[in-house]
């Protein structure tokens, strides 16, 4: 029972920890990449130690799976840089929302390419968490339809943010959860690096305020946030934690109540209930999956 509840505890860690990443953009007031890579670099060097200690030398020599964290790196580095500017340059409910339209392509993805079926019940919860999802965060777009710049961005993170659930669940087969964080964090701070250089933006010079959103970003939001969602991906199917994650954006419209005095309306608080009543359906397809997998391999 330990072992089957410690998965969705760290999803519940990962949807608390990501949450407050938009609020630390803010707070930070720099370029997006540069934001991107601290938290990425920060949080590869909280994970040093444990990678080291779960024999990250050895992985290294062995493994023939190290392209999947380096390509899941990349993708993070896509997906943080257009996201962290799409924050900066649209509301950050607008911004949360579309980038977590990830697990429509997620979906997509391991339907037409990985030929994956799903349940009536999973699709139902699917299209049940977006419309909730659409009815708390879309409220805006719906009553002022103007598409810009920043929402456009948060569009494209969100197929960047789809490739790194998939490298991670099949690179979590493979590897252990500290190692691939690691190497994922590498991989994306060294990819930061580069892009903040080339646009000319500098990575030093900041005030206090901005280098300890920066450190909480590297320490909540990716030390334990990102950890917590790739140790899931590690014992559930992406096409259960990419859902769940739609959780984080209804989280961030919540918590803007008493920072920004954003409060919900009555249809709004209606499409939370819709949201969580998706995930629960999703949640609850992968437990019957599971059911028929195993009265099949009984028979």
């Amino acid at each position: 029972m330990k072992h089957k509840l410690l998965p969705y505890l760290a999803l519940a860690a990962g949807v608390l920890s990501l949450t407050i990443s938009s609020f630390l953009i803010r707070w930070a007031n720099a370029p997006a990449p540069v934001f991107a890579f601290y938290r990425m670099f920060i949080g590869g060097l909280i994970v040093t130690p444990f990678a080291f200690k779960s024999g990250l030398g050895q992985k290294v020599r062995l493994s023939k799976a190290m392209y999947l964290p380096i390509l899941g790196g990349i993708f993070t580095a896509a997906d943080l840089s257009l996201w962290t500017a799409g924050v900066q340059k649209t509301t950050i409910a607008n911004a949360t929302l579309l980038s977590n339209t990830a697990p429509i392509w997620v979906v997509l993805a391991l339907w037409l390419v990985f030929k994956q079926k799903f349940t009536g019940k999973f699709w139902i919860g699917l299209i049940l968490a977006f419309t909730g999802a659409g009815i708390v965060l879309g409220y805006d777009i719906i009553h002022r339809p103007h598409f810009g710049v920043g929402d456009t961005m948060s569009i494209v993170s969100s197929m960047f943010y789809a490739g790194y659930y998939l490298a991670t669940q099949f690179g979590r087969k493979k590897l252990g959860v500290a190692v691939y964080i690691w190497f994922v964090s590498l991989a994306a701070s060294a990819a930061l690096l580069v892009i903040s250089l080339v646009m000319g933006y500098p990575v030093t010079g900041y005030s206090l305020q901005t280098y300890l959103a920066f450190f909480a970003a590297g320490v909540i939001v990716q030390g334990l946030g990102y950890a917590s969602v790739a140790y899931a991906l590690g014992h559930l199917p992406a096409s259960i934690v990419a859902p769940t994650m739609i959780l984080q954006p209804i989280a961030s419209a919540l918590l803007a109540i008493p920072i920004y005095r954003e409060f919900l309306l009555p249809i709004q608080w209606l499409g939370i209930i819709a949201v969580l009543s998706g995930v629960y359906l999703i949640n609850r397809s992968n437990v019957t999956e599971h059911k028929m997998e195993v009265v099949e391999s009984s028979a």
